[in-house]
């Protein structure tokens, strides 16, 4: 008994220890739990401080984008606003262009318009002189294409040259023909007194002392067609702008229409008394004349068929060019520029010996300086003219206010008769025919002259 006494007590002692053992163990794992516990809330509490700083964060971000889109909005919003101004700006220029340009039209239809142009040239330097020579007499006509890159001239020689406006070179030359070969040869036999090309370019339309009228094609130079029917020198020619209606006028005192759409003749007009020497045409259907010693100037109304005289008294009218649809310049064998206006029978204006600078009596040439050439920049204030005298020169005017004063501008020396004259569609250049004698005759002669186009670059203020 005693036996199983004593191991039961030893049993009782181990089991305790074992016990008290596991108890500790199970307390440091309850602690250890608890530990864990405790670190693992620790954790998650910093973690979710750090899921609420990222959405802090993120709703910052967030702010951030918004402010920069309305940012970017109140920009796009006024960037349109310019534009809006802007574009309600230049819509206000062009309808004030376009109004300024109505403006011209009308004043221009009614011949009332004239820009100012004249002051604001400077005077031409010897560097702003260009001389094409080509022929071997004397030129007596030319013209230049409206679009300012061709110039046609013609001579005594009966030759025609196509020129190239910027170069200088020639571009096709139709050779005068022997007296007696009319029927075979091309081009005119003898002097060619009259050119003119129409405002498209497309016909060419030259008249000589062999009374026919040849038509050709500008481009080409080949001849397109010939007119007769005039009984004496063809003395001048003219197309009414943006037509292919041409009038043609003559020494034997008769205005002649032609419509060159159907190459065919449409009327004569008749009036003055004495021979013609010049013709002009603008937009209306009307064209102007020169009569020479009957002392006229005459306003062919063609739907109307009657006519306007306007009287010199001073002396023969030799040259005359239509300024605007109201007003003209003319010039005469005794000196004078005179302006006209066609709603008055008498010049408004004249000067009297206006080359007075220039007079010579030597070697047979005239007491006064004869008027041998005018030109106008039409709509404008513009003009020039050119004599015929040892000292020759083309001076250039300015028209005062409604054309009733003509105030020298400078002179441009020219050695030679100035038998054409001729502005460029822009203003930008004057070009001359010069010749050694006048294209009407032969009485006197400049030997020191040179046959010769000559091109002058007119220059503005600032420009230089």
């Amino acid at each position: 008994m005693s036996f199983f006494i004593k191991e039961s007590g030893k049993s009782k002692t181990k089991n305790r220890k074992r016990t008290v053992a596991e108890k500790s163990q199970v307390k440091k794992k309850i602690k250890r739990q608890r530990n864990e516990e405790i670190e693992s809330d620790s954790d998650e509490s910093e973690n979710e401080r750090k899921v609420d700083d990222h959405i802090e964060a993120s709703e910052s971000e967030e702010e951030t984008v918004q402010e920069k889109r309305l940012r970017l909005t109140k920009l796009y919003l006024s960037q349109l606003e310019e534009e809006e101004r802007e574009k309600n700006e230049l819509k206000e220029i062009d309808e004030d262009a376009v109004a300024h340009r109505l403006k011209d039209e009308i004043l221009e239809q009614r011949g009332k318009l004239q820009r100012k142009v004249a002051e604001t040239l400077v005077a031409p330097s010897s560097d702003d002189i260009r001389i094409l020579r080509g022929h071997k007499l004397p030129l007596t006509c030319l013209v230049v294409s409206s679009d300012s890159q061709f110039i046609y001239s013609a001579s005594k020689d009966g030759a025609i040259i196509k020129w190239n406006f910027e170069t200088g070179k020639k571009i096709k030359v139709i050779a005068g023909g022997r007296k007696g070969t009319e029927e075979t040869h091309i081009g005119h036999t003898t002097h060619v007194l009259a050119l003119a090309i129409s405002t498209d370019n497309k016909f060419l339309a030259s008249g000589c002392k062999n009374k026919v009228i040849h038509i050709w094609n500008p481009q080409t130079m080949d001849r397109i067609h010939t007119f007769t029917g005039h009984r004496d020198s063809i003395s001048g020619l003219a197309f009414r702008k943006g037509t292919h209606q041409l009038f043609s006028a003559s020494h034997d005192r008769s205005v002649k229409v032609w419509n060159l759409d159907e190459m065919a003749y449409v009327e004569t007009l008749f009036g003055h008394q004495d021979s013609i020497t010049a013709i002009d045409s603008l937009t209306r259907d009307r064209a102007i004349t020169a009569g020479s010693r009957d002392n006229t100037i005459r306003i062919w109304k063609i739907p109307e068929e009657s006519q306007l005289v306007f009287k010199n008294q001073s002396g023969s009218i030799d040259c005359v060019r239509l300024i605007n649809e109201e007003h003209m310049i003319s010039g005469g064998e005794d000196g004078s520029v005179a302006i006209w206006s066609i709603m008055k029978k008498k010049p408004i204006v004249v000067v009297p010996k206006a080359h007075d600078n220039a007079t010579s009596s030597e070697g047979g040439l005239p007491q006064e300086n004869w008027i041998s050439s005018v030109a106008a920049l039409h709509n404008s204030d513009l003009v020039a003219t050119g004599t015929c005298s040892r000292d020759s020169f083309v001076r250039l005017w300015l028209c005062g206010a409604g054309y009733r004063s003509l105030t020298p501008l400078f002179n441009i020396p020219v050695m030679g008769t100035v038998n054409d004259l001729q502005f460029t569609s822009d203003g930008r250049h004057l070009v001359a025919a010069v010749g050694q004698e006048h294209k009407w005759g032969r009485w006197w002669r400049l030997k020191n002259a040179k046959n010769s186009i000559v091109i002058v670059k007119l220059n503005r203020k600032g420009e230089m």
